[in-house]
């Protein structure tokens, strides 16, 4: 383990009805990090959270915490809190009393637990809402007090399980960065599942992509999104082009129809690969000074770029520019060898993402 290492998984299994969920799955997370686990439905993201919170045992594996095997030890007894998609908060409580609910089971002393509530009001951006109950609160507002209740007797963990699902567009993009400073101010280990790859871009330290209950990689977001691992990755991870290829040496590959530099190496002679290149990495010119020539089929505007459909011999490149092109418009694209990712060949069934399931 790393020296500062506070959660590690070790080859743990998870089955539901034979169903393996978790396949031999490892991972640490550090002190102070914020960590999410991001996939599709059914790969296992949810699961994690609960091993770790204690809501689900594995059938093989350990779990430890700061170095100290918790393999069954209740959620209650572990310095573990949850923040789950429906806040589950007491309608019959104020919000006050809602943040204050877990003091008082821990018996502290009202004078005690009187300045920790207010700090976490204060910390949430809740102070004046004391006396307010849950039904008069927006989306937002009740999200804030089930963060507050968790964070309040100071957990080293916090696990949220798509906590900003039921939100609107604008309020979980204002959430998201809410989170990340409330992470920040309080140093504690946030663990934070979603589907959502923005969320996962906007919040995170690191990312854990998964998949059918494997991890497929770990990295910054950057690094991620930049340099994923295989063409799962980069489809799940933005938008991307992704096509047959052939990796002849290094630093040369072959697709549709044109050979080009790269700047890839560690591929076998000849290989057949797949190559992914982002829409945003397209340089765009004149028909005759681009590598490929094409004509523009559809443009759709996404508010911040044009999402354009180019078709240059057959094949279809997506396309986002800031500029517009009309249907019909002959353009030509080239792209710099950095921009040109070669990935190792997935067959189908590794492709395939599974829809519904166990997450």
């Amino acid at each position: 383990m790393q020296k500062n290492t506070l959660i590690s998984l070790r080859n743990v299994t998870v089955e539901y009805d034979g169903d393996q969920v978790l396949k031999n799955l490892s991972l640490d997370i550090n002190d102070k990090e914020f960590v999410t686990l991001l996939g599709p439905s059914g790969c296992g993201k949810t699961t994690t959270l609960k091993i770790i919170g204690g809501f689900v045992n594995p059938k093989e594996g350990d779990v430890f915490f700061d170095g100290k095997r918790i393999n069954g030890i209740p959620p209650y007894q572990r310095h573990v809190n949850t923040v789950f998609q429906r806040y589950a908060l007491f309608p019959h409580l104020n919000v006050y009393e809602n943040i204050e609910f877990g003091l008082k089971i821990s018996k502290i002393p009202e004078d005690k637990r009187r300045p920790l509530v207010k700090e976490m009001l204060a910390l949430v951006n809740l102070k004046g809402f004391e006396l307010r109950k849950i039904d008069q609160l927006s989306g937002g507002q009740q999200q804030r007090v089930a963060i507050a209740r968790a964070l309040v007797n100071h957990p080293r963990v916090l696990l949220l399980d798509e906590p900003l699902g039921a939100l609107d567009l604008k309020l979980r993009k204002e959430m998201q960065i809410e989170l990340k400073r409330i992470q920040q101010e309080t140093n504690i280990t946030f663990l934070y599942v979603t589907h959502d790859q923005e969320e996962a871009l906007t919040m995170s330290d690191r990312v854990v992509v998964m998949k059918d209950g494997n991890i497929l990689q770990i990295g910054t977001p950057t690094d991620i999104y930049n340099e994923p691992v295989n063409a799962f990755v980069a489809d799940f991870i933005g938008e991307s082009n992704i096509v047959d290829g052939v990796m002849h040496a290094d630093y040369d590959v072959t697709f549709a129809g044109k050979r080009l530099p790269c700047a890839d190496v560690g591929f076998a002679k000849d290989e057949a690969v797949d190559v992914v290149i982002r829409p945003e990495d397209w340089k765009v010119s004149e028909p005759d000074q681009g590598q490929f020539a094409g004509v523009v089929e559809s443009i759709v505007f996404k508010g911040v770029h044009f999402e354009n459909i180019v078709d240059a011999g057959g094949v279809k490149w997506m396309l986002h520019t800031t500029q517009q092109y009309d249907p019909g418009t002959e353009i030509g694209l080239s792209i710099l060898p950095f921009d040109i990712h070669i990935m190792h060949k997935m067959s189908e069934e590794e492709y395939d993402v599974q829809e519904g399931g166990e997450e």
